[in-house]
């Protein structure tokens, strides 16, 4: 496909929702981190992992536990959300906003990639007593 040479009717989507098949013998609890890992066309929570790629947080329960890859689906919402903070040299404070943070797991989220074993999860909106706001 070239470059434009007149206006295009670009479709979007509304909002911020998405759907993603899940893995197989996966449970996904709502608020929890979701991504996909390696090539692998399946969400699963947030892991430490240098292959996951964030998508955003379950909004609902899904539970494959004793399903095949793709038999259901995660409702998946992009925004800022408020996860857990690691601890020690890995805790992000205020001075580390607009920076990237790491899937530590699928509720907490560290300031480095620990030594090349984590993956991205956003970028780091604001830091309070209670945890980490992410952008996704």
């Amino acid at each position: 496909m070239g470059a434009l040479t007149a206006d295009r009717n670009t479709v979007s989507r509304e909002g911020s929702d998405f759907e993603f098949p899940v893995a197989a013998a996966t449970k996904i609890f709502a608020g929890s981190i979701v991504g996909f890992n390696a090539a692998a066309a399946y969400a699963s929570k947030g892991v430490t992992s240098t292959t996951f790629k964030s998508a955003g947080v379950a909004i609902e329960q899904a539970d494959n536990s004793a399903g095949a890859a793709g038999d259901i689906r995660v409702k998946v919402r992009r925004g800022v959300w408020r996860f857990g903070n690691s601890t020690a040299g890995d805790l992000i404070t205020l001075a580390n906003v607009g920076s990237d943070c790491y899937v530590v797991d699928d509720q907490t989220v560290a300031l480095t990639n620990g030594t090349a074993t984590r993956s991205v999860a956003g970028k780091i909106r604001d830091v309070d007593a209670a945890g980490v706001w992410v952008e996704f």
